[in-house]
């Protein structure tokens, strides 16, 4: 009997053909937990979704996610639409993600939260990066739609507030898939035009969807990359953005942009009239202080009595000319006192004065020396001569010239005791003009002693 065996790849490839035809497989709608999450180089996603029960594997291509509002992580719910087919290479059916979004959040709130914690973490929102808003500026650049009702707001609020200022719109998309480019490359324009003192980036209201271009990372980017001061005007008071907590400023509205931005023109002319009022006064009260102190010279003494005051003045003159001839015969004579002091100063210490006294200081000096070097030498030969006494009565030589003998062996050595010899025995006795040798009888020890 034949029996028709078949290949792996034919099965897999059968089963896959089987499940890519099956319409429930084509189009389903799954819940579950993400785990085993892998987000490849290359741009694929890659994981397990399970439950309490099971487990299945799962791919979102890139072309697929790079429209997720949200960043996929282990332990998160999620809502999935997609399809169940075969993966050949491995035998194994996994599921082919097409959409998804959080489970029981909604996926633009989700992202929003994840981009603020990412960009509060790089420092985007610390108070240290904040520029001041000019008080003063020349020129307002307004990056917003040409045709919104926001852009009106804010123009009219500056020219009724502040209409010195220039106010130039720079028109971009506020909603849509390229909304956030548009904002991004009209901040860059106008940084690199460099005219501007302040930016108000912003819009009217509407939902999260319509305001989500300014929760977008390249346009927080770009504010935080900016130059110019920005204030961040999105949607009404209620409404906070990306934008929001990175621009330096933020308005509840397009309309308090607009007032941040520029002073009152009310304000400032009645700031300038209390300065003018002020000023006035100063100026009133320093022209009374002038007047005062003119009309005190003009009744002073000088102007009314003038030449008593010059014949004053001149007895005064004389007076000090006296002075000064007195004092300055008194500075000559003490001059002349020191002079001669200091003269016979110099002639006390005159070389050839210190030479004589030199010379007579060595002289007595050498005859100090002289007189204790005779002592010295007169105490030393006594000395000496008391010494030589003492080693003549100790020397064996002066005891021999008074009768005595100093007896030795036949080895040379000194006989001090009868210990030292036996009969028979050749001695040597020196006396004090020569030595005798002698040859020894008898020794008898004496038992006295």
């Amino acid at each position: 009997m034949n029996h028709k065996y078949l290949t792996v790849a034919a099965i897999t490839k059968y089963i896959k053909r089987k499940m890519d035809t099956d319409q429930h497989l084509r189009d389903i709608l799954m819940k579950g937990e993400i785990s085993n999450f892998k987000h490849h180089s290359r741009g694929h996603m890659y994981m397990t979704i399970k439950d309490e029960q099971a487990k299945i594997q799962a791919v979102m291509f890139a072309g697929n996610n790079r429209f997720l509002k949200f960043r996929p992580e282990n332990g998160m719910n999620v809502l999935i639409r997609g399809e169940i087919s075969v993966y050949e290479a491995h035998g194994q059916y996994q599921l082919y993600i097409h959409q998804m979004e959080p489970d029981g959040i909604g996926s633009l709130y989700l992202a929003f939260e994840q981009l603020k914690e990412k960009l509060h973490k790089k420092g985007y929102f610390d108070e240290s990066h904040k520029k001041s808003i000019p008080m003063y500026p020349q020129h307002i650049g307004v990056v917003t739609s040409p045709t919104g009702a926001a852009v009106r707001d804010i123009i009219t609020t500056i020219r009724r507030r502040y209409p010195v200022a220039t106010v130039s719109v720079i028109p971009v998309l506020v909603q849509g898939p390229n909304a956030a480019q548009s904002i991004k490359h009209a901040i860059e324009k106008a940084n690199k035009i460099g005219d501007f003192d302040t930016l108000i980036v912003g819009r009217g209201g509407g939902s999260i969807e319509e305001l989500w271009s300014f929760n977008e990372e390249m346009v927080a980017d770009a504010i935080f990359q900016s130059n110019i001061p920005i204030i961040s005007a999105v949607g009404h008071e209620t409404d906070i953005t990306i934008s929001d907590y990175v621009a330096d400023l933020r308005a509840p509205t397009p309309t308090g942009a607009a007032e941040i931005a520029v002073p009152s023109q009310v304000e400032l002319r009645g700031r300038i009239l209390k300065l003018k009022q002020a000023l006035n006064r100063e100026l009133q009260r320093e022209l009374s202080n002038y007047h005062n102190h003119l009309r005190r010279l003009t009744e002073s003494y000088a102007f009314r009595y003038p030449e008593q005051l010059v014949k004053q003045r001149e007895q005064e003159l004389d007076s000090l000319m006296e002075r000064l001839q007195k004092a300055v015969v008194n500075i000559r004579r003490e001059k002349k006192q020191r002079l001669e002091s200091m003269l016979k100063r110099l002639v006390a210490q005159h070389p050839k004065k210190q030479v004589e006294q030199a010379q007579k200081h060595l002289s007595e000096h050498i005859k100090l020396q002289n007189y204790y070097m005779k002592k010295i030498v007169e105490s030393k030969t006594v000395k000496l001569t008391n010494t030589i006494d003492k080693l003549a009565l100790l020397n064996p030589l002066e005891i021999m010239k008074r009768g005595f003998a100093l007896p030795y062996t036949s080895d040379g050595e000194m006989i001090k005791s009868v210990a030292q010899i036996q009969s028979d025995d050749e001695i040597a006795v020196r006396l004090k003009d020569g030595n005798l040798y002698c040859h020894v009888l008898q020794v008898e020890e004496n038992l006295d002693e």
